[in-house]
């Protein structure tokens, strides 16, 4: 049975096992891409733009005035509406979407992994008032050159293939693979050097 919950009545956490955005090779925040280990210290600049708190909160405002929604779908949401450029964590989305349920311009129906969120008939003329702000929480984000999806792909099929070599292939082959890696790692920083 759903139940409604109102401003200030209790917290919504992420549910650790539940909704977690594609980590795998290729994804954005692949450790190729990230400075983590993997392809030497400092590639990839400094990791992922971190976005500001205020284009959390239009964001979550203007998908909720298209659809309810649960915290899990609002990041894919978000994900899938800038090409992937944007993933907020769930550390901000779900903060987020508590704050906007204590302000009374959403709700909380239902329980656990079944709880959506909708805008209430306040949310919904904040909204409309706020029309121009909410969409310029999309137009800011900046979207991935044609060059960086094309690279962010090369590397996603490399991890695919260097996959293959943790359980199909013999210590010749993986110390072959690993000279080959090292070379091409070499050949790319001459690249970034020029």
């Amino acid at each position: 049975m759903y139940r409604t919950h109102t401003r200030g009545e209790g917290r919504f956490h992420h549910d650790p096992g539940h909704g977690h955005p594609f980590r795998g090779p290729g994804s954005w925040d692949d450790a190729a891409f990230t400075g983590r280990p993997g392809f030497g210290p400092g590639f990839g600049g400094r990791g992922p733009r971190r976005r500001p708190k205020g284009d959390v909160r239009a964001a979550i405002l203007s998908l909720l005035a298209e659809n309810p929604s649960n915290g899990y779908a609002i990041i894919k949401a978000v994900g899938e509406k800038t090409d992937g450029a944007w993933r907020p964590s769930p550390g901000s989305v779900y903060p987020t979407l508590q704050q906007l349920v204590d302000e009374g311009l959403i709700v909380a129906v239902g329980e656990g992994r079944k709880t959506e969120f909708q805008l209430t008939d306040e949310g919904r003329a904040y909204v409309a008032d706020h029309e121009a702000e909410l969409a310029s929480a999309w137009d800011s984000v900046p979207k991935p050159s044609e060059s960086a999806t094309e690279l962010f792909q090369a590397l996603g099929k490399l991890m695919g293939v260097a996959g293959q070599f943790r359980h199909a292939a013999t210590d010749e082959q993986r110390a072959a693979a690993a000279a080959k890696i090292d070379e091409t790692r070499k050949a790319l920083y001459l690249i970034l050097a020029e």
